[in-house]
């Protein structure tokens, strides 16, 4: 491999690994409010008698909370490419980023030649978080469905 290719992965792993705790902290951290929350509405609704719609209320508002919660991530990852100059404009980051963490695909979005190796360690830490998001949300479900 040649020195300049070596150098730019090792940069993209010394971008990409730190990132990548942070926005597992991040989730963790949301996670656990979220979950705070979601016991509260559906401990109120159980002293009020209306456990059905709260449960209903409570699955509906985890699921906007994570999706606001990976879009934040998302934000992040974007922010590192844009000051890195790895693509041209913030709309073009954000875009690449949530297809990157989403292993959608990037319409034509690239980033620049030394920081591709980023993307892919972006698309790994989609699969974490949304492995994360996924055991998060069956719990919820299954703290739901008791409470009904």
């Amino acid at each position: 491999m040649a020195p300049e290719i070596a150098n730019s992965w090792a940069l993209n792993w010394l971008w990409g690994l730190p990132l990548i705790v942070l926005t597992v902290l991040i989730h963790a951290s949301g996670l656990g409010i979220i979950d705070k929350q979601v016991m509260s509405t559906l401990s109120s609704a159980r002293r009020l008698g209306g456990t059905s719609v709260a449960s209903i209320f409570a699955v509906g508002g985890a699921v906007l909370a994570v999706t606001i919660l990976h879009a934040l991530e998302s934000a992040i990852w974007s922010g590192a490419y844009r000051a890195l100059d790895a693509v041209q404009d913030n709309k073009s980051a954000m875009l690449y980023s949530l297809n990157a963490m989403t292993s959608y695909g990037h319409e034509n979005l690239q980033l620049a030649a030394p920081w591709q190796m980023m993307g892919a360690l972006e698309a790994l830490n989609g699969w974490i978080l949304f492995g994360l998001t996924t055991a998060f949300l069956f719990i919820v479900m299954q703290k739901a469905r008791s409470r009904i």
